[in-house]
């Protein structure tokens, strides 16, 4: 079967870092710079496009071609990047079924997800070329305007023909290792098992998610003009300049006997226990504004395409040495739990940009647009979410496998395993969403630790 390993450099505005490869291609100023390529592993050849050639119409049809396997290190974004580069519409891309990614082929072997790293332990003959970070910075990124550079903001290959000349060795050099990564490994091949379920994620990656945008521009809008409102009481409190600044905070606390290593969550929840007033208070508005799971809807704005869904959200095989998924950007698998009764009311009040009625109903602002952030996404329409989980999967196999007959017990009679563990372990009734509802959790960490070996530290 024909295969082409290939390897692109880029320029787009958009940063990749924080917007992903899917917003980054759709920018207006996106294009393929350098087009690094080899048929069957043989010698590489390279496209420059910036002067002004072309890809050849083979390699075009190459492309289009689901017979032909198409190889490259972190595949989606060659796929994604191309994709554009054709003419594909957002919500379009590449078919994934005829891509192999050689560092999920890595990841798959326990090795680093970055060809250098790969490069280095494998001990390939032609390594990552290291001076690429520099060049990348130089071609594939705005620039600041200066009087120096005549105030342009973006670096041409006129601009440094030195410089474009090792770009495009680095290119090559970046297909030669891949080549070399994929020789390394061929005595232990990826199952074609594997194959099809990372042409499962990029399919997922591909459609995306829909993100209610004006909702979240609210809930953005809201969280400034609450954090503003809590800089300034506690402005009037401690009298300095910036409250949220860790240095200024820990010294004002320090002026007045209390002595903090460190004002990370689970320190400053401990203090707040065993300080009196102003110094609680201070600390709990503290609490509120370094509620960092509110970034997300700026993650949200930043990662959403033009058709307002958010793409590339999982890395598969990102946990190499289990195969599991990893989350990216927004980070989905790792979302802050709701338990408001009135999520509804609460949500429509921040659609609106209520500022007022929310300060009225609400004491903790920041804490409730958290809870409110899984409600930004949202189905197309007429269609619905529908959830399906394993309920306590870990915790059913763990009692079946142990024969705790009190825990099998209670799964047989549908309750709660975990609000069930908690109430044993405080000896008072937990209830989920009900009274104590809070402890669950609790019995929740205690259900899954303590069954999977976990133990004191």
């Amino acid at each position: 079967m024909k295969s082409i390993s290939i390897d692109i450099e880029t320029y787009s505005s958009i940063n990749l870092a924080r917007s992903g490869v899917y917003r980054y291609a759709e920018s207006d100023d996106f294009e393929i710079l350098l087009f690094a390529y080899s048929i069957n592993g043989g010698e590489v050849n390279v496209v420059d496009l910036a002067k002004g050639e072309k890809i050849p119409k083979e390699i075009i049809d190459d492309l289009l071609d689901d017979e032909v396997i198409k190889w490259a290190f972190n595949a989606m974004f060659e796929r994604v990047c191309i994709s554009k580069y054709l003419g594909f519409k957002t919500g379009r891309y590449l078919n994934p079924s005829s891509w192999r990614c050689s560092m999920i082929w890595s990841a798959y072997m326990g090795l680093p997800l970055s060809l250098e790293g790969v490069g280095a332990v494998l001990g390939l003959e032609k390594q990552k070329l290291t001076q690429g970070k520099d060049l990348i910075r130089y071609f594939c990124i705005p620039c600041n305007p200066t009087k120096a550079n005549g105030g342009r903001t973006r670096n041409f290959p006129e601009h440094d023909s030195e410089k474009w000349e090792r770009f495009t060795e680095y290119n090559i050099r970046d297909v030669e290792a891949e080549m070399l990564v994929q020789e390394k490994l061929s005595k232990f091949p990826v199952p074609d098992s594997i194959w099809k379920e990372y042409e499962m994620d990029q399919i997922i990656n591909d459609r995306g998610i829909a993100v209610d945008m004006p909702f979240v521009k609210q809930a953005i809008a809201i969280d400034e003009d609450s954090s503003e409102k809590l800089r300034s009481i506690m402005q009037d409190i401690t009298n300095l300049e910036n409250p949220n600044s860790v240095q200024q905070m820990k010294g004002w606390l320090n002026d007045n006997g209390i002595e903090m290593d460190s004002l990370g969550k689970k320190a400053v929840s401990e203090m707040i226990e065993n300080v009196t007033e102003p110094y609680k208070t201070v600390l709990e508005l503290r609490q509120k504004l370094a509620k960092s799971s509110i970034r997300k809807y700026t993650a949200m704005e930043n990662a959403v395409c033009s058709d307002k869904r958010a793409r590339g959200m999982f890395q598969f095989y990102g946990a190499n040495r289990t195969g599991r998924f990893s989350g990216r950007l927004i980070q989905l698998q790792n979302l802050p739990q709701n338990h408001m009764r009135d999520l509804g009311e609460a949500r429509g009040l921040v659609s609106s940009g209520n500022i007022d009625v929310l300060d009225l109903l609400y004491e903790d602002i920041p804490d409730t647009l958290s809870q409110l952030i899984r409600t930004s996404f949202i189905p197309i329409h007429g269609k619905k979410f529908i959830v399906a989980d394993f309920s306590a999967i870990e915790a059913r196999v763990i009692a079946w496998l142990a024969n705790e007959k009190w825990r099998i017990d209670v799964f047989a009679g549908g309750g709660d395993i975990y609000c069930a563990s908690a109430s044993q372990m405080f000896n008072i009734p937990v209830e989920k969403n009900g009274i104590n509802g809070h402890l669950r959790q609790k019995g929740k960490i205690a259900e899954l630790a303590l069954g999977y070996g976990g133990s004191i530290g």
